[in-house]
């Protein structure tokens, strides 16, 4: 019989976790597996959960949660022989998308019972293990906000995306690689080792978790005409393609700015200082895949609506920071003295 230990995170992302393990008695296959459940209490306990189990010699562990749960996870996981299931439970899903693992849990869950594994690159970021995707300047400060909001999901990142984006301001970074030296004034550098942050947001839609490679995607200054076409791109998975993108793969890379700040790793904001150094490790982490990569075949009228959809959210996160602006403004007017 082989070993699952199951890691649910009760306050990632903004569905129920119960539902889904009402489903391990229905879905798992029993004749091959016995599992375990455990909860996570606090920040960083999953790292524990998992080291744990990959001691005990536990085939798999499987998080239900988010990008966060997984890199807690993952971190215990790589270079053992204890691999990472997922059943997607976040805000953003990005591995999870990736690995093109499905978001219905029941279906997530026969992934698992097919056992096909695979076993994919990790990177590092000042020391700090990430699977997915890490970066500097715009999206690690709006990772910071979104860490500290209070809610989670799309709506509540999509809200924090627009206050910021309209005081955020470019930085020069220096970057060094193992070719040479480049400056640029950038909105953002991201690194993917996968190809999106999550929720289908492609920032570098070429990356592959096997090639032994950073994709680094550096968003230089643009203007509010810029972004209609930055944003379709960036859920079309062309956003290479935009004049104000600049790309290129490394195996290291180091980023230099005029002072300390904030990166994020797989979404989770970090304070660091003003050099920052990124690298890729092949083959460090053993993943439950399915069996069959199915064919990207979404055409151009789905991609075409899910950028109405992102803008249709988008346009209610305004609304409601608008409304929720003039509440303020009307109580204060309305105030007694």
């Amino acid at each position: 019989m082989k070993k699952i230990t199951f890691v649910v995170n009760p306050i990632s992302g903004t569905q129920s976790k119960e539902a889904i393990l009402g489903l391990l008695d229905e879905k798992v296959d029993k004749t091959r597996y016995a599992w375990e459940v455990v909860y996570t209490e606090r920040a960083g306990h999953a790292v524990e959960i998992a080291a744990k189990a990959a001691e005990e010699k536990a085939d798999v562990v499987v998080a239900i949660g988010g990008d966060g749960t997984i890199n807690e996870i993952a971190r215990s996981l790589v270079h053992t022989d204890t691999a990472l299931g997922i059943i997607p439970c976040g805000s953003g899903n990005g591995l999870a998308r990736h690995l093109r693992i499905p978001m219905d849990p029941k279906k997530a869950l026969d992934i698992l019972n097919e056992g096909c594994l695979d076993i994919i690159d990790y990177g590092k970021i000042n020391g700090a293990n990430f699977f997915c995707t890490c970066g500097v300047g715009f999206d690690a400060f709006v990772s910071l906000k979104f860490a500290h909001a209070g809610k989670r999901g799309l709506l509540t990142y999509l809200e924090k995306t627009l206050q910021e984006s309209l005081k955020y301001q470019p930085e020069t970074y220096e970057l060094e690689t193992e070719n040479g030296v480049s400056k640029y004034k950038a909105f953002l550098i991201a690194c993917g080792n996968a190809s999106q942050y999550g929720n289908n947001a492609f920032i570098t839609p070429r990356a592959t978790l096997t090639d032994g490679l950073l994709d680094v995607t550096i968003l230089e200054p643009f203007t509010v005409l810029d972004v209609p076409s930055l944003a379709f791109q960036l859920f079309n998975k062309t956003i290479d393609q935009n004049s104000r993108i600049k790309t290129f793969r490394c195996k290291q890379l180091c980023i230099r700015r005029t002072a300390p700040g904030v990166v994020h790793f797989d979404g989770d904001p970090m304070e660091t200082s003003a050099e920052i150094n990124i690298e890729l490790i092949q083959k460090g982490l053993h993943v439950v895949v399915p069996k069959a990569i199915e064919k990207d075949t979404t055409n151009v009228l789905q991609k075409a609506q899910e950028y109405v959809n992102g803008i249709r959210l988008m346009n209610e996160a305004m609304v409601d920071n608008i409304a929720d602006r003039n509440k303020k403004i009307l109580k204060k007017l309305t105030k007694k003295p």
